[in-house]
């Protein structure tokens, strides 16, 4: 009866497992001007360039998908974005000497007094899309603090981003590119 109960609870528990029902979507959602129809001259070239001008070291590139991917990384201050520190409650035992052994416990309180800032490392990666005739931009920053723990992941398909990058990459003359 048992071996019967062991087989067929597999079976229960694998309708447990749902499937999503719709896919990830970035959020916020990419700006418009993440998007624009590339000019005669523009090539992966004249992109990887201006990546490079802006501080960006880039990390991938695959001319057959037209796929340009790079990341700058800067050590800066975390502020612990209002975290709560909770007060430490502790003890220890205390012990005795002199041939006489006795022992007791000690409950002590206390809380830390601190500005709350770490350093941690902000990593900004992007990548560039050149298909069909259409240039499109993704951005993502991580916030990495000290102890390499994520502390914050957004998407960062701004505006004012794209907008910076497409004038950086018109500004590059087309014969100047590697």
């Amino acid at each position: 009866m048992r071996r019967w109960l062991l087989l067929l609870l597999p079976a229960a528990l694998a309708g447990c497992q749902v499937t999503p029902t719709t896919l990830p979507v970035a959020e916020p959602a990419p700006a418009a001007e993440c998007r624009w129809s590339a000019g005669p001259g523009d090539s992966l070239d004249r992109v990887v360039t201006a990546l490079e001008g802006q501080g960006f070291l880039v990390r991938h590139t695959d001319a057959s998908l037209g796929l340009v991917s790079a990341e700058r990384a800067r050590t800066t201050i975390y502020h612990d974005n209002g975290v709560d520190r909770l007060p430490r409650v502790g003890g220890f035992v205390l012990g005795g000497s002199g041939g006489h052994i006795s022992s007791g416990v000690m409950i002590g309180l206390g809380t830390g007094f601190g500005v709350g800032v770490d350093e941690a490392t902000r990593i900004e990666r992007v990548s560039v899309m050149l298909d069909q005739g259409q240039l499109q931009v993704a951005r993502d920053i991580r916030m990495i603090d000290w102890r390499g723990d994520l502390r914050e992941s957004r998407s960062a398909s701004d505006a004012g981003f794209c907008r910076d990058l497409r004038d950086a990459i018109e500004a590059v003359p087309a014969g100047e590119a590697p």
